[in-house]
């Protein structure tokens, strides 16, 4: 890769500081570069799924401007809809977690819900409707428990329902819901969340009243626990390292990204086995004999992205609901481009 290369593609990691910082994926960000293309830019794009489970998704975002990818993960936090508890009718609480501070712990809980199943609250003040909300009720006693020994001393031996989790959330459907979802559409995500610890005489008798908002408004409305972005780390040996330098080399990267193996003359030699993983730390440049056998980088448009998903959907899913949102503000703009430039 020549210089000219390097600097359009790469962000160089020296001992005190970074080199290429400047933009130079749009039109005239070189003398001699070609003007931007959508041909071009789809030649480049790409999305390689690199890990994916029911909760976290990892890929691989590649050819796009880092305005793209943090548009995404603004969206994702922020602009995508998900249910959460807004209201919660206490007709009593005897517990020691004043009413408040309940409101706000259940409101946190994650809900089992496609919220796409949902419409919006015009009205907060209005009635529940089945189109609109998700209805629970937590009605629960602590007790002493009759049947243990005389000798218990552990809470769980003593008491009955002293600690309250989310388990304990019963939904009470409205209007023809019960048709439309079954039992374990609905409902917390974990049912091992511990909302309240009770003793002997303390109970709850609540109503949950669940809608569909947005994170930007409250973070209870986030669909994602994080979604993350980095651009992906490139290293290069550019002499060999051998022997004790060879796994001193190795301690100053991230586990598993230098390894270090016979070189066949019964030496040990360094080599780059998986870059992907590596924090950038630059702990080589406390070594003087080290420092210029490594060349650190970070490859401008490949961004490593992350999404957790807090449980209602799974990741792929928030993405493609994110792209919609994006997509949706675009178009938005383009129209008021467009009407504002026919009135003129």
């Amino acid at each position: 890769m020549d210089n000219l290369e390097e600097s359009k593609s790469r962000f160089i990691l020296n001992e005190y500081g970074v080199a290429n910082v400047n933009a130079t994926d749009y039109p005239g960000g070189f003398n001699c570069e070609e003007p931007w293309s959508h041909s071009k830019f789809e030649k480049k794009f790409s999305i390689e799924i690199v890990r994916y489970n029911k909760t976290e998704m990892e890929f691989d975002l590649i050819g796009v401007h880092a305005a793209i990818a943090n548009a995404f993960r603004r969206v994702l936090l922020s602009e995508v809809p998900s249910m959460a508890i807004e209201k919660v009718k206490i007709f009593n609480n005897t517990s020691l977690i004043q009413d408040e501070v309940l409101a706000h712990r259940l409101g946190l809980i994650p809900l089992r819900a496609d919220p796409r199943m949902f419409e919006y609250k015009a009205d907060p003040t209005a009635d529940p409707t089945e189109q609109d909300t998700l209805e629970f009720e937590l009605k629960i006693k602590c007790k002493w428990n009759s049947s243990s020994h005389k000798d218990a001393t552990h809470p769980d031996d003593l008491y009955r329902n002293h600690n309250v989790y989310s388990k304990h959330l019963k939904w009470m459907p409205i209007g023809g819901q019960a048709d439309i979802f079954k039992p374990d559409q609905v409902g917390p995500v974990f049912e091992d969340i511990l909302i309240n610890k009770m003793r002997p005489g303390h109970e709850m008798d609540l109503r949950l009243l669940a809608v569909k908002g947005l994170g930007k408004d409250h973070a209870k409305f986030s669909p994602v626990a994080t979604a993350s972005y980095r651009l992906l780390p490139e290293i290069t040996l550019t002499k060999d390292v051998e022997g004790e330098m060879a796994e001193r080399l190795q301690k100053c990267f991230s586990p598993g990204v230098i390894d270090v193996e016979d070189n066949g003359h019964g030496r040990k030699k360094a080599k780059v086995k998986d870059a992907r993983y590596d924090s950038c730390s630059r702990n080589v440049f406390r070594y003087d004999d080290l420092k210029d056998s490594v060349k650190m980088a970070r490859v401008k448009d490949h961004y490593i992205f992350t999404i957790e998903s807090v449980g209602a959907l799974p990741p792929d899913v928030l993405f493609i609901e994110a792209l919609k949102v994006l997509k949706k503000k675009c178009t938005y703009f383009l129209d008021e481009l467009n009407e504002n430039s026919n009135n003129k």
